[in-house]
């Protein structure tokens, strides 16, 4: 019986024992108590196709990006201008205490102005497009590529009726821009602006197609420019405008601001026009336009209905050269011009497109309506005076 109380008595101090234990391991080390949790491994992150979607839907554009930017060049020009001496230098105690050899760095003579701007390498022979009043009157001109080269640029022609230039760089091998088809822009597609803005370096902007064709701006004599509210700022113009693939759709001209910043209206030269002045240029070093000398207004419903008209399309001829091409193939003031080359014509900007588009020489056929007849009449293309105000 002894014996029994004995081991009750022992029993009870090994479970008194094992209790205050496994209580100073609750307190103390919990997780010895939970079971073992499952390994976290982390899962693989999805490829991401730089022209696809992100994980979350939204898309990414830097294939396009990456396709087009290396054809984006920094443009650097240099001009030397005179400056009106001011008598101060003059002053033999300023040239005394100055020293005589610093007066033309601070007094008469001249001094250099240096701009920036951006341009596009269109060849692998080195032709660089740009805005004209990138290059006006420099003296000096620097292009640096993305790699970080820098070589000097000479001018191959000019052309300030469009605001385009052309320049030609000697380096080899060089990165070249795909050209789109800038007439199939449609209000709303994505376009990204490359260019060197404020010569801060190369940098993109993002925005959408807000109209075409935009023209009366002032900005130049053939105005059909694309609108688009991706950032241009000063230094972006002859910059590239490329759509989603990569492909140059318009170069960077201008900005409607009223403090000269960004304000998200920006134009761009539509390829379609700004290609064939860089080969027109590269051919005969100046662009070649047609021209057949007659003076068109819009259409205006009181006029067509003074016509007899039922529409509006067309332009109405106001003015014929004399002798000029038109007048020889027999157009008349009062004439309606409803198409050209079998294009419909719907005002006189489209005209004056569609004639200065051809080539001097070149046979235009020139659909007209008449007294109510409609006829159609040939013209031979002349090349276009400077200046001429006329189509």
């Amino acid at each position: 019986m002894a014996r029994a109380r004995l081991w009750i008595k022992v029993l009870a101090q090994a479970a008194v024992l094992g209790l205050a234990i496994a209580f100073v391991v609750i307190l103390v080390r919990p997780e010895l108590l939970r079971p073992p949790a499952p390994a976290i491994v982390d899962a693989p992150k999805p490829a991401v196709s730089p022209a696809g979607p992100l994980a979350g839907g939204t898309p990414s554009y830097a294939a396009a990006v990456e396709r087009a930017s290396a054809a984006v060049v920094n443009i650097n020009t240099a001009k030397v201008v005179a400056v009106r001496p001011h008598p101060f230098f003059d002053d033999p105690l300023f040239r005394e205490f100055f020293g005589r050899d610093n007066r033309d760095l601070l007094g008469p003579g001249q001094r250099v102005e240096r701009s920036l701007g951006s341009g596009v390498i269109t060849s692998p022979e080195g032709y660089v497009l740009t805005n004209y009043h990138v290059i006006r009157g420099a003296d000096a001109i620097q292009v640096s590529l993305q790699d970080g080269r820098t070589v000097s640029a000479r001018v191959v022609g000019s052309d300030p009726d469009t605001d385009l230039a052309v320049l030609k760089i000697d380096l080899k091998p060089l990165p070249v821009i795909s050209v789109g088809h800038s007439e199939k822009l449609r209000v709303g597609d994505v376009v990204l602006a490359i260019g060197n803005p404020f010569g801060v370096g190369q940098t993109v902007t993002m925005g959408i197609v807000s109209a075409t064709g935009r023209s009366r701006l002032g900005i130049s004599t053939f105005e059909n420019f694309i609108q688009t509210d991706a950032a241009i700022n000063p230094g972006n113009s002859g910059g590239a405008l490329v759509d989603v693939e990569g492909n140059l759709i318009g170069i960077n001209t201008a900005i409607f601001s009223k403090s000269g910043g960004y304000q998200g209206v920006g134009f761009a030269i539509p390829t379609s026009i700004a290609q064939n002045v860089l080969d027109q240029i590269i051919r005969h070093g100046r662009p070649l336009r047609g021209w057949l000398g007659i003076e068109a207004q819009p259409l205006r419903p009181d006029v067509a209905e003074a016509l007899g008209l039922e529409s509006t399309a067309g332009v109405v001829v106001v003015a014929v050269v004399r002798n000029g091409p038109a007048h020889r193939a027999g157009i008349q003031p009062g004439d309606v011009i409803r198409t050209i080359d079998g294009r419909e014509i719907a005002d006189a900007r489209q005209a004056l497109l569609a004639i200065s588009g051809r080539e001097p020489g070149s046979r235009v056929r020139i659909g007209i309506v008449r007294e109510g007849r409609t006829l159609t009449l040939e013209a031979t293309a002349i090349e276009r005076p400077p200046a001429a105000g006329a189509s």
